[in-house]
């Protein structure tokens, strides 16, 4: 069969998708990721097709301005329902929808359903901001399947957001994603359901017991799907690849914080000297660019500009980590204690911190929390902690549970056999 991959221009975003991509080649399968012309250096790393599609977002600019507190979105990691009032969500989908998801959608769309409707896919597979996946689907008749990289923050949601507009009078409900999702596929003759918002079926990689649950408003149907850490091009040094003598510390800030928001959330030199006396091997992954202060780092410190994650974590005790999904993940797919130093830039790191604290498997650490010395007790207590190290353990048994991406490929062919209408 065919399959198109449709992801708008966003690294982290496209990484999480190159295992499963792989695995419909490797079964003999066409796929073609089709994503803005920014993408395409990263898609040709993986040594996959690449089809540009529209223009390139400016997503970017508004991160920035989101960090620096002049565009408050809404908090997709909020828990307590009671904050989520009908006003306030209102007014977070006021934002969200034109300054995010519209934002890196309309550029794309026209050639993205061009795409579709001349290569007629069998199947396209969506990350879930890219809601013109799930349009350029339905208007070339492939079936569709949603992917996605982190908690189902967006299912959740949107089952709220339906929930508390239905208890409004008539004449007060407003749908700022449906009113854009009406006109978006009404251009390319496609109705609109909440079938574009969730897709006909959900690739999930997160463990069914870390999973949170959504409204029956919205029909998702999840497919759990084993997580498979690909972290790019990367060469894995000769260091890394020596007996390990000592305890080993994975220290990892992500590349979010200084791709999207301009530096990290703690004076990093101070993380740094705060580990200097925990008897462990720290390795901190830092960029060359962010090393100022760090010229004369602790004799038990490694600096290192980029290692490969997977590498890194297979060789290591335990991890200090930003709580971005790719990281947490990773981590969780060889077992590691976390201490979890979630960064509130990204909203949905802090509830993933929260999620794998409440399974047992690490600790998270509040931004109000997070200062370097408190930090140096969690690593101490991640790198020694036996409780800690078994909940670890059986976090990654249920992600080993899950089905490959090779296996689910059998179950891409049937649900594309059974819902492609062309």
């Amino acid at each position: 069969m065919r399959v198109v991959i449709a992801t708008q221009a966003e690294r982290t975003h496209f990484l999480g998708l190159v295992p499963l991509a792989w695995a419909l080649r490797a079964a003999g399968h066409e796929v073609v990721v089709a994503g803005q012309p920014e993408l395409a250096p990263t898609v040709a790393t993986a040594g996959l097709p690449f089809a540009p599609v529209g223009r390139d977002h400016h997503f970017g600019r508004i991160t920035k301005r989101f960090a620096a507190g002049r565009l408050p979105l809404l908090d997709f990691g909020e828990e307590d329902e009671e904050k989520l009032t009908w006003p306030h969500l209102l007014e977070g989908y006021r934002q969200v929808v034109p300054y995010w998801w519209r934002m890196v959608n309309d550029p794309m769309a026209d050639d993205l359903v061009g795409l579709c409707r001349s290569w007629r896919p069998d199947l396209v597979v969506w990350e879930p901001t890219t809601f013109a996946g799930a349009v350029a689907a339905r208007a070339c008749g492939a079936a569709h399947v949603r992917f996605l990289w982190s908690l189902d923050l967006f299912a959740r949601m949107r089952g709220l957001f339906l929930e508390r507009m239905r208890e409004q009078p008539a004449a007060s409900q407003e749908d700022p994603l449906g009113e854009w999702l009406t006109g978006l596929a009404g251009r390319y003759g496609v109705d609109f359901d909440e079938e574009l918002v969730c897709g006909q079926a959900t690739l999930d990689q997160v463990p069914p017991g870390l999973r949170i649950p959504v409204s029956a408003r919205v029909p998702v149907r999840y497919l759990g799907m084993r997580f498979v850490p690909y972290n790019g091009r990367a060469v894995v040094p000769e260091w890394l690849r020596e007996p390990v003598e000592r305890p080993r510390l994975c220290l990892t800030l992500g590349t979010s914080a200084t791709d999207r928001f301009g530096g990290y959330t703690l004076p990093l030199g101070a993380v740094v000297e705060a580990l200097a006396d925990v008897d462990a091997e720290v390795v901190a992954t830092v960029p060359a660019d962010r090393r100022r202060g760090l010229e004369s780092p602790p004799p038990n410190v490694r600096l290192v500009d980029y290692v490969p994650l997977h590498a890194l974590a297979a060789a290591s005790t335990a991890t200090i980590n930003h709580g971005g999904p790719g990281s947490v993940l990773t981590s969780m797919a060889y077992g590691l204690p976390q201490a979890l130093m979630a960064d509130p830039r990204l909203f949905d790191t802090p509830l993933l911190a929260r999620r794998v604290a409440g399974a047992g498997a690490g600790v998270a650490l509040g931004a109000e929390q997070a200062d370097p010395e408190a930090l140096r007790g969690e690593a101490l207590r991640v790198l020694g902690d036996p409780d800690l190290r078994r909940h670890a353990a059986r976090l990654r048994e249920a992600m080993l549970a899950q089905p490959a991406p090779a296996a689910m490929v059998a179950r891409l062919e049937r649900h594309a056999a059974e819902r492609r209408t062309a």
